[in-house]
């Protein structure tokens, strides 16, 4: 539940102090049974919605949407960042096809994510953050686009957008950073082409050993990144010191990079999620247990 666990998500704030915070061991998330663990909305499912998202998502208003970590965090100051301890910057990359930038909109304002193109069954799923597609608790994003491979405006692959949407019953229910996660199932292109076989997939993993090494990609748009090109970070997972079952890696991307998947292994087993206003050169993502892979499963049969 959020209750205590309430963080200001890559804004870099923590509502409550240390000291606030509920301990709990920090283990993998318990199994929940399928039928319970899945939230889901369908979205554009006509020709005509799918063309007017297309439409929808000008340049300009790609531009100017909203990281999304904003509407959790807004108003609230950055951490400390690295100062005085030992922390990994993110560097540059080059685009790669199976990663790209997520748009959506929420209470009527736009926002921007980031999204790892996922190898299925259906050869369409783009795995992201929850709260890049629900606002936990609330209602599920409008007009939700990915943009692989995108850098500078650039559209190499186009704009793919979503016929359903998934997210964890504890996201969608009370906003549980330890659960978010969410799939976003693509409709096909104008050509009849499903997403990854276009551009490519990364395989997906769950219920591996904790504090693996991994890289962590993103599009940070919040000062001083621009969100136009695609960076990552590269170090161990620890587990978040108040607890949760979430992992951590040394990183100071920004907002938007939200969504972002840590590939360990050549699979994603992770998602760019929060960080603290005492660490804000931490940042943090769930882990990849029954639960998650329960609505993985469901959005790669959809």
């Amino acid at each position: 539940m959020r209750g205590p666990w309430l963080r200001s998500i890559l804004a870099g704030v923590a509502l409550f102090g240390a000291s606030s915070v509920i301990a709990m061991p920090a283990v993998a998330a318990p199994a929940a049974p399928a039928e319970s663990a899945v939230a889901s909305q369908a979205a554009a499912t006509t020709d005509a919605e799918q063309e007017r998202i297309e439409a929808y998502w000008t340049e300009d208003r790609m531009d100017e949407a909203t990281p999304a970590e904003e509407r959790l965090g807004k108003g609230q100051g950055k951490g400390p960042g690295c100062k005085g301890k030992k922390c990994a910057s993110a560097v540059p990359e080059e685009p790669q096809p199976e990663l790209g930038k997520v748009f959506f909109t929420l209470g009527g304002t736009n926002y921007v994510c980031s999204g790892t193109a996922t190898t299925s069954g259906n050869s369409d799923v783009v795995t992201t953050a929850g709260h890049c597609l629900h606002e936990g608790p609330g209602s599920f994003a409008t007009n939700f686009a990915f943009v692989p491979a995108y850098e500078n405006g650039a559209e190499p692959y186009g704009k793919w957008t979503a016929k359903e949407l998934f997210t964890t019953a504890e996201w969608a229910a009370s906003g549980d950073f330890e659960y978010d996660a969410g799939f976003a199932v693509m409709n096909e292109n104008s050509g009849g082409a499903s997403l990854t076989d276009v551009v490519g997939s990364y395989p997906i993993a769950f219920n591996k050993a904790r504090g693996l090494q991994y890289q962590s990609f993103g599009y940070p748009a919040a000062s001083p990144f621009d969100g136009e090109t695609l960076w990552s970070c590269t170090g161990t997972a620890t587990d978040d010191p108040f607890g949760a079952s979430t992992q951590g890696l040394p990183c100071d991307m920004t907002g938007g990079s939200s969504g972002g998947g840590w590939i360990t292994g050549g699979a994603v087993n992770s998602v760019n999620s929060y960080k603290y206003r005492s660490d804000s050169s931490t940042m943090y993502g769930p882990y990849f247990g029954s639960t998650i892979e329960a609505v993985y499963r469901t959005a790669a049969a959809a």
